[in-house]
């Protein structure tokens, strides 16, 4: 099964108390290395933002400044 990879890099991540979440916003990267140059040419633009229950592991997970690919694959 094809698989497409992108690169985004975390841009912001806010704790909500009152909704025991927290948002986590993303960007595609578009430079710093020539890694990112290579994935600009396909995703020159692109934005995901993601609420992450806190009771979750993934709730600390994302780090703001730091680079993530993502992976998309049909679900069949």
């Amino acid at each position: 099964m094809r698989t497409v990879i992108a690169k985004f890099v975390c841009i912001g991540a806010q704790h909500s108390d009152e909704y025991q979440s927290t948002s986590v916003n993303f960007m595609a990267v578009t430079s710093g290395s020539e890694e990112n140059k290579s994935f600009s040419k396909y995703t020159p633009s692109a934005s995901l933002q993601m609420t992450i229950s806190d009771e979750t592991e993934a709730s600390n997970f994302f780090v703001q400044g730091k680079e993530y690919y993502l992976t998309f694959k049909a679900a069949e």
